[in-house]
């Protein structure tokens, strides 16, 4: 994370000799920062080089001043802008050096070992053995091997220990504190493997891999390479630490002005279904979240009164005959859903995640796909990948189970933003249930 602040101050730095354009320079760093943040260009990488890297930040940084000198000529007129536009052109060389300056730190630390990450191999096949074999010879790329996980001792061996098999690796991770596991190749089951590393313990860990067809490198993709071995970062723990605070202050902010915002909204939901169905505007339903832990979900009702058991059962479908012209409304639009803003607030759940289901269900669910379970990793959401992609109401769990668990692991806040926008496009167009 040293790159981004970094970053952001060198942008702006050009305002101390050119207070006049505080303002300019103030949105040229927000904006930039943005731009190579959702490039990935801040992503974690083995392979660390100020020159690969240059073209696409040069390319940011100069869609960032455009953009800011575009606005300034529209309010100002065109005084000024051709000065902002030199000026800016300092922090194109500050952010530059920066770079060059950070990543000479970071390689220096790593080559005297001050940063070298624990790394567990998984697999323990000849590939995985001259995997090790680089890492070891090169400390460049900032990773050290403990060992390897197989069935059985493979030909690694002789480049490092074997430690044990997939059942060891949560053990592993803690009594090692690795951070990052790296897949090669082995004897081992890889539907099994994705159990494990979906663990507790080892869902705070990068997963690497690398690919089969391994000879076939190539530049063009978003990997990364160790030596001339293409490795695919297949998960960062994006939804740990500073992006979880993150996101829960998002959370947070968010719904409190969303119920500020939409208060006229939802007092006309709950009216109109007080008026439809009587007392009982609100429908609460205990939903599992985040880790299994069970919550108390609140909806507006849209379906006419049923048992407890009944609704704690029985499975939501398209047409339900339970649901009255109003429900109707509300279920098409999504407004029913409303409620579940008090359900973030209080930290139950969060604006984009999972859907949160019921327990019946998700054991049902969770004993027919054996990695249903994993999307409980975070906390529910109000809306989802899987919902915007079309997978609501009567549609496979197993897909819905895919894509929540795709969320999970490239998770970013311009996913975020995209579920959100594909979300009000389905509530504006009524694409709902």
């Amino acid at each position: 994370m040293l790159v981004l602040p970094l970053d952001a101050v060198l942008t702006a730095a050009p305002m101390l000799w050119s207070p006049h354009f505080w303002k300019a320079f103030a949105a040229l760093s927000v904006i930039t920062v943005a731009l190579v943040c959702g490039g990935g260009r801040y992503r974690a990488r083995l392979h660390l080089s100020v020159l690969d890297e240059l073209p696409g930040l040069l390319g940011r940084l100069l869609v960032a001043i455009a953009l800011v000198a575009a606005v300034f000529a529209v309010r100002h007129d065109n005084v000024g802008v051709t000065e902002f536009v030199l000026a800016s052109l300092a922090s194109v060389g500050l952010v530059v050096a920066g770079r060059a300056l950070s990543t000479a730190v970071v390689l220096t630390a790593r080559r005297r070992r001050i940063v070298a990450h624990r790394t567990v191999l998984i697999g323990g096949g000849a590939l995985s053995g001259d995997v090790a074999t680089l890492l070891d010879r090169y400390s460049r790329y900032g990773l050290t091997v403990a060992g390897y996980v197989d069935t059985v001792p493979g030909p690694a061996s002789a480049s490092v220990p074997w430690l044990g098999t997939l059942d060891d690796l949560d053990r592993l991770v803690d009594d090692l504190r690795a951070d990052v596991l790296l897949v090669g190749d082995g004897a081992f089951d890889e539907m099994e493997l994705l159990d494990r590393v979906r663990t507790p313990a080892t869902r705070g860990c990068d997963l690497l891999v690398v690919p089969r067809l391994h000879a076939f490198a190539t530049a063009t993709g978003a990997g990364d390479h160790i030596g001339s071995l293409p490795v695919m970062r297949i998960r960062t723990p994006a939804l740990d630490g500073p992006a979880r605070a993150l996101k829960r202050a998002v959370d947070v902010v968010a719904s409190s002005l969303a119920l500020l915002l939409l208060s006229p909204v939802l007092l006309a939901c709950a009216l109109a279904v007080r008026l439809e169905g009587g007392p009982g505007i609100l429908f609460r339903q205990v939903r599992v979240g985040r880790d299994g832990r069970r919550f108390e979900c609140l909806k507006f009702r849209s379906m006419r009164p049923a048992t407890s058991a009944e609704g704690d059962t029985r499975w939501s479908i398209a047409h339900d005959d339970r649901v009255g012209p109003v429900g109707r409304v509300l279920r098409a639009t999504s407004l029913d859903e409303l409620p579940q803003l008090v359900n973030i607030l209080r930290g139950e759940m969060t604006i984009v995640g999972p859907r949160p289901e019921r327990p019946h269900f998700v054991e049902q669910f969770s004993a027919e796909h054996p990695r249903y379970g994993h999307r409980h990793r975070v906390p529910a959401g109000l809306t989802g990948l899987a919902q915007v992609s079309g997978l609501r109401g009567d549609t496979p769990i197993s897909d819905r189970a895919r894509f929540d668990n795709y969320y999970i692991e490239n998770w970013s806040l311009w996913l975020d933003v995209k579920v959100l926008l594909r979300t009000v496009s389905e509530v504006l167009f009524a694409k709902g249930r």
